[in-house]
């Protein structure tokens, strides 16, 4: 699959475009890594959400953006399609609501430059806002997937493992936004939810073993 790639004519200012992107990559936890001997940022876990993978550039104020997934055999997993979609919809929208920050107007470039900049002995500059990624909606969707991955664990066990890792993945990518308690609230009752489906499962199995046992006896 091909990768999710997008070039956009910023002409921005350098700070900025660095500051946002530093932003987005702490708030989602990527860290730097290699992609099989490309140095890319990655993000996420080999067991509950897989990893995923993002690089960038920016240069003569034309931004450069790549993501994708690594796939169950380490193969290279682009943002579309149905496969891992509840893995690759989430992050696909993050990445959107990123380009849309990096895109938004900003004040001109004296004051903006200015705003970086204090003589010694002089007051500090005023601070100019602006508009930062926050993935609030992972916050909320991580806290309903971890409470409905309790009941769905207990007696749905499969269907309980799905929604708290879904629900775990969800949380890591909201824990940084302005929601950060509803996402930790989600991972912990996302773990709870799994924790109880994997108990739910491994009661069954000895059950049904036990069930065998008589039968033969």
């Amino acid at each position: 699959m091909a990768r999710f790639v997008q070039d956009l004519v910023l002409n921005k200012p350098d700070d900025f475009v660095y500051f946002i992107m530093n932003d987005y990559l702490q708030k989602n936890s990527f860290v730097m890594s290699d992609w099989k001997g490309e140095p890319a940022y990655r993000a996420g876990d080999a067991m509950v959400e897989g990893f995923k993978y993002l690089k960038w550039s920016y240069a003569d104020g034309k931004f450069h953006l790549e993501a994708w997934l690594k796939g169950n055999l380490g193969q290279e997993w682009g943002l579309d399609g149905f496969v891992a979609c509840l893995i690759k919809k989430p992050y696909r929208e993050s990445l959107t609501q990123l380009l849309q920050v990096l895109t938004q107007p900003l004040p001109d470039s004296a004051q903006w430059q200015g705003a970086g900049e204090a003589q010694e002995g002089a007051p500090m500059p005023n601070v100019i806002p602006v508009q930062t990624v926050d993935n609030y909606k992972a916050a909320q969707q991580a806290l309903v997937l971890g409470i409905l991955s309790i009941p769905f664990g207990i007696f749905w066990p499969l269907i309980g493992v799905l929604l708290g890792a879904i629900g775990a993945g969800r949380a890591r990518m909201g824990k940084g936004s302005s929601k950060g308690n509803l996402a930790t609230a989600g991972k912990i009752c996302s773990i709870v939810g799994m924790v109880l489906a994997f108990a739910s499962l491994g009661l069954s199995i000895i059950i049904n073993i036990f069930n065998i046992m008589l039968l033969t006896t």
